[in-house]
């Protein structure tokens, strides 16, 4: 299968360096709330190739990590930072890395410091700037091992706490920011305001990311793309494959034909709920299979929950491919959100491996489908609200999960 997905070109973008934190997608998430689009890249892309293909990249933000930047084979940014011509912020190791790459220097702390800290801003013009609108003091969130004893020579202190002398310092000239506490996290007070406004302030960003633009850029591509083809996609009444259908059906209308199957194992009432929710409130052309009888006999007298997982999966698999061939459809419509993206991206951090479980996946090379896939480049609570943009109802949007294999799974025995 090709992949066809969405281009988000015409947004301003703050590129993340992920250099392998847990909180990496949670920078991204933080910057979408406040109207930026950003996107999590590996720690040593090119930044000079990433400018000249994204003409709207507008500052970088260097993640967190597990390594230490003065350790071999640590991970590092390609090039030097102070030649990049962009605003530059980074977070704890991305604090460090920037200290440690323009002439500070990073030793292992005496002890490792984890929790709160309070943080006590310093009157300054840079200060002014990060931390604009905000307290002198307030509480951080710490969360690091070494800790940075010499700043570079044209670098400043503008913020410290009680064991932390350079919480944070900038090169205000080449507008280059550090932080040794984790801003993304919900722990750090006013720390989204902080992201904020070193997108606003520092990188001058208009803000202009939000889902009510999103549904008519997306409408736009699928129609150019899509053009007079048919596009086929699995439902299963979830929110991504719910919301991924309502879009596709705005844009292409009955062009695009939605599979349901009940395989015996879903909630009870969910296949007759989910086609009236698609079918005649959504106005979607949806497509239903009863196999809950050859699902349930496939199943009879297996109790091992991954040869379950198995047998549904593969069943679904040539339910699916029999439905396909009545559509004569060139394109297949896949719910993949950001997150399963970005989980192979970062530097040997905690996401190393991209999902093999998507709801819809495994579908053989040979069905020959191009992949589309609308929300590719969003978290799950943009899907939600992009869902309510759409007009989809609430209790569908904000429904509890279900695994796909459903209750086989759950049932033991």
């Amino acid at each position: 299968m090709s992949h066809v997905t969405a281009t988000l070109d015409q947004h301003e973008l703050i590129a993340i360096l992920d250099f392998g934190s847990q909180y990496s997608h949670l920078i991204a998430r933080r910057l979408r709330e406040c109207g930026v689009y950003s996107e999590l890249f590996a720690c040593d892309t090119d930044i000079f190739q990433l400018k000249a293909s994204r003409t709207k990249l507008k500052g970088l933000i260097l993640s967190g990590g597990p390594a230490s930047v003065y350790q071999k084979d640590s991970p590092h940014v390609k090039g030097n930072l102070a030649d990049f011509g962009l605003p530059i912020l980074g977070i704890c190791y991305g604090f460090q890395e920037t200290c440690h790459q323009l002439g500070g220097k990073v030793v292992p702390g005496e002890k490792q410091e984890f929790g709160y800290a309070e943080l006590k801003v310093f009157k300054d013009a840079q200060a002014s700037l990060l931390f604009k609108d905000l307290p002198e003091k307030f509480s951080v969130w710490m969360s690091h091992g070494d800790k940075v004893v010499q700043l570079p020579s044209s670098f400043h202190d503008i913020a410290s706490t009680d064991n932390t002398e350079h919480a944070v310092a900038a090169d205000g000239a080449k507008h280059i920011y550090g932080l040794q506490f984790h801003p993304e996290v919900t722990h750090t007070k006013n720390g989204t305001q902080i992201l904020k406004n070193f997108v606003k302030q520092i990188c001058g960003c208009k803000c202009d990311w939000s889902m009510a633009e999103f549904v008519q850029e997306s409408v736009d591509q699928i129609r150019s793309v899509v053009k007079d083809a048919q596009v086929i996609g699995a439902v299963s009444g979830g929110v991504d494959s719910t919301v991924a259908a309502v879009l596709m059906n705005k844009a292409i209308g009955h062009q695009f034909h939605g599979i349901l199957v009940d395989n015996g194992v879903l909630r009870k009432d969910e296949a007759k709920e989910v086609v009236e929710r698609l079918r005649v409130r959504c106005g979607v052309d949806i497509d239903f299979v009863d196999a809950a009888e050859l699902f349930l006999g496939k199943l009879t007298g297996v109790s091992e929950p991954e040869k379950k997982r198995k047998i549904i999966g593969n069943t679904f698999i040539e339910i699916f491919e029999k439905e396909a061939l009545q559509f004569d459809a060139k394109f297949l419509l896949q719910g993949t959100l950001y997150p399963d993206v970005i989980e192979s991206l970062s530097h040997k951090g905690p996401s190393a491996t991209i999902k093999t479980h998507h709801n819809v996946g495994g579908l053989p090379e040979k069905m020959n489908f191009k992949l589309i896939e609308p929300l590719r480049f969003l978290f799950k609570d943009e899907v939600r609200a992009l869902g309510l943009v759409l007009g989809v109802e609430r209790e569908s949007v904000y429904r509890h999960p279900f695994p796909g294999p459903g209750l086989a799974i759950r049932i033991l025995g």
